[in-house]
């Protein structure tokens, strides 16, 4: 069965000598696997540049009911970004948000509201007025909703997060950053100390690593620091 949709690339891994396997998490399917045969070959058709991650796309796919890969009949771009590709802070950040869904979905998961939210998310990073120092810790806040585990407040959020410590901690600072995040979201823009910043994002990781029960490391979240000062 064919099915036109929109789609967020999540990822992709070589395949052979000249295609690829790639993830890509589609409105109205959900997160789905697809082969792309030699499209890493000179004279491919379809150009690599449509498999990066958080690539928008607009698509036609061979859906095939409990099949692990399906085939992509028409793909083109659906948004060219104007500055994610070439500003290194906005490209470190995406590489963080792409394995950040990547950890957080799994095959064949369905969500169209979280969908959109990535949609307006990474055109928010991708917009001239993003507050790049606040993203990654307000994109988590607001992906935890719509996967269903944020807590009601930030209280609550690290009254939870006190149970991974054997003393009670200090966490004011924190809070307060926090609920600012809450209250304005992306447009948030108060100067934060950058020790305050890692140790939200850090504390929000925790959580994330707790709900979804991951054990592997979160790989980008070295460069993000090395680049966020």
């Amino acid at each position: 069965m064919l099915v036109k949709t929109q789609g967020i690339v999540v990822s992709y891994i070589r395949y052979k000598e000249s295609s690829i396997i790639v993830k890509i998490f589609t409105r109205e399917l959900g997160l789905k696997s697809y082969i792309v045969n030699g499209v890493r070959s000179s004279n491919a058709r379809t150009k690599m540049g449509f498999y990066q991650p958080l690539t928008f796309l607009d698509l036609v796919v061979y859906d095939k009911e409990n099949a692990n890969l399906n085939r992509i009949a028409e793909v083109r771009l659906a948004k060219a970004y104007q500055r994610i590709p070439f500003d290194f802070l906005r490209s470190g950040i995406a590489m963080f948000v792409a394995e950040v869904l990547s950890k957080s979905i799994y095959d064949g998961y369905q969500n169209e509201d979280l969908f959109d939210y990535l949609d307006l998310a990474i055109g928010e990073l991708d917009g001239k007025r993003a507050v790049l120092s606040h993203y990654p810790a307000t994109f988590l806040w607001e992906m935890a909703r719509y996967l269903g585990f944020a807590p009601d407040d930030s209280r609550d959020f690290f009254e939870e997060l006190q149970e991974n410590f054997t003393k009670q901690m200090d966490w004011q600072p924190e809070m307060v950053y926090l609920e600012g995040l809450m209250a304005a979201s992306f447009a948030y823009a108060e100067k934060t100390p950058a020790l305050i910043r890692r140790n939200l994002l850090d504390h929000l990781l925790l959580f994330y690593t707790k709900h979804l029960d991951q054990s592997s490391e979160w790989k980008s979240v070295k460069v993000l620091r090395q680049m966020m000062v």
